[in-house]
């Protein structure tokens, strides 16, 4: 399998991670149940569910209010963008 077929599944599969955990930790808010640590969303995001979690996160608008997410996310989008094009095109 090429690189790019590769990193396309690695970003749709954490992508849907990303927004199965999303969503369930708002439902959690909402029922007062057992929530999902910020640190798992982080870890989540950072390794290629940041474009589906921060996309999730604003449809249902859960979290929009933490910075650690509506900066952190954008920013973790930008590195899998940059880290993309390098693999891509000059490794």
């Amino acid at each position: 399998m090429d690189r790019g077929r590769y990193l396309f599944l690695v970003f749709v599969f954490m992508g849907a991670v990303a927004i199965i955990l999303t969503v369930y930790d708002k439902l959690a808010a909402k029922a007062g149940k057992r929530r999902i640590p910020e640190k798992t969303l982080m870890l989540v995001a950072f390794f290629g569910g940041a474009v589906g979690m921060y996309g999730t996160m604003h449809l249902i608008r859960h979290k929009t209010k933490h910075k650690k997410f509506m900066v952190g996310l954008p920013v973790m989008i930008l590195l899998h963008i940059i880290i993309t094009v390098v693999i891509l095109y000059f490794i």
